[in-house]
Parts: C-alpha cells; structure tokens; sequence
C-alpha cells in the first residue's frame, strides 16, 4: 500500500480507513494533503475489492479544521489542488461507492465540506459543524453552499452560512445532516457499524441506488430520473450479485456478494 505523509491510510476487509493525520493544525488541509487525497479516492474508486470509504481525523478534537488559512497566509509552498476539490473528494462526481464521515470533534469549513460529500455522516457528541469562511473574508465554494441547503430546510442553511454559526452534533441530527450521534471517541466505531450494515448488501446494488440517485437529483422531472439509464444499473443487471441475491433468498442463506 502506499505511503502518505499527511494521510493514513489502512484497510479492513472492503472498507478503505483514511484519517487525516495533521493532528497539530486540527487537522487543517493544505494542497499537498489535497493530492494525496485525491490519489487515496482514485485508487478506491479503482479497487474492485474496496467497496466503502471511511473518511476521520486523528485525534480526538478534531475531524478538520478546513482550509489551512496560516499555509496559505505564508504563501510559500504549492497552492494548486487537484480538480477533484478539497480532500480531492468535494469536486468528485464519479465515485459511486459510499463514503462515510466519522466526525470526531471540529468540522470546520472545508472539514464540513468533506463531511457534507459524504453519503453518511457519524459524529460524536463532541463534534461542532460550522461554515465560518465569511468571518475570514472568503466563502465556502468547496460544495458547502450547494450541499448544505440541499441536505436541510434552506432556512436553516442561510442561518448557518449568512452567520457562519456553529452546529453541535445533537443539532446536525435533528436538522438531518447528521445520521447518528455516538458518545466522545465513538465515531469511527459508528462509522463502521454504518459500514457493516451496508455490507450486508449487494456493492453492485449499493453503486447502482447511489449512482441513480444522485443523478435523478439533477434531472428536470421525476420522470426523467425513472426513465433514465444509468451505466451503474446496467451493470449490476449483469452482475454475478444480481444472480447471487435472488439464489440465497429461495435458499434461507446468506448471499455472498462478490461485487461484480
């Protein structure tokens, strides 16, 4: 596997673990950290063994901090990212296996941009959501002003973004950005047991939902969206999984899925 000096990057099974490893800056990004996230997520989406991606910070303070603001204040090393956007995931739409975020701790502009590109989001009740570039003269162009009025009432949204006001886990639940909230130090573990659940279904099925579903989102009309075909459906129809379910339910066994 290979190495990463502001990444790690290790493997359980089919779940890909990457933890951000800057732990001295909470976990703050600058452009080297984008690129190496965007090799991580180009040799997942390339791996037909890894079928689900967990994205958590080192430490227990904080998921990300966001953009490395005194990285780029000092205007000394490379400040280009990948087209892939920050974390080399926000500006990525060709992923159709799930990503799941465990938040442990802060989740601070960019850091809640990744989350937000997530499908899954798992926070412990530490964890405190927050667009606050408007306090610092920029804006949240990393997806965060798309994503979040698409994932809660726009109201809502326009209170957090226009105020750049923080949101605690227990609050991201309610609003329905965040899908569980664990106690202190317990995300990842939540995180995983997301990923359990979603193992026990087809990788073919699950590509196919989520690469049908954020896709219809677009389309003009309901309709459209059904009517549309899309290259991960195809694919699953031709798939050893589409065989495979129906044979192991007539069979009163476990299906075993081979993702392909």
């Amino acid at each position: 596997m290979a190495e990463y000096q502001y990444l790690t990057v290790t493997r359980e099974g089919p779940i890909t673990i990457v933890t951000i490893n800057r732990p001295e800056v909470y976990n703050a990004l600058h452009p080297p950290a984008h690129w190496e996230f965007d090799r991580v997520f180009n040799a997942f989406r390339d791996d037909p063994d890894q079928w689900i991606a967990i994205i958590t910070g080192a430490g227990d303070k904080a998921f990300s901090a966001g953009n490395d603001l005194k990285y780029q204040a000092e205007g000394k090393g490379p400040r280009d990212r990948p087209a892939t956007g920050f974390a080399g995931l926000t500006f990525r739409y060709d992923l159709d296996k799930p990503v799941i975020a465990a938040v442990n701790g802060f989740a601070m502009g960019g850091g809640f941009e990744i989350a937000l590109a997530c499908d899954i989001i798992v926070a412990s009740e530490n964890a405190i959501f927050a667009l606050p570039e408007p306090r610092v003269g920029l804006a949240a162009l990393a997806g965060g002003v798309h994503r979040l009025p698409r994932a809660i009432p726009l109201k809502r949204a326009m209170g957090m973004m226009l105020t750049g006001g923080r949101v605690s886990a227990a609050e991201g639940e309610k609003l329905g950005f965040v899908n569980e909230t664990t106690p202190v130090g317990g995300a990842l573990d939540g995180a995983k047991r997301w990923a359990a659940k979603i193992m026990e279904c087809s990788p073919m099925s699950i590509r196919a939902t989520k690469q049908a579903s954020m896709r219809g989102l677009s389309m003009p009309t309901l309709q459209d969206a059904i009517e549309t075909s899309y290259p991960a459906v195809r694919a699953l129809a031709a798939s050893e999984d589409y065989i495979e379910g129906p044979k192991a339910f007539a069979e009163k066994r476990a299906p075993n899925w081979k993702g392909r």
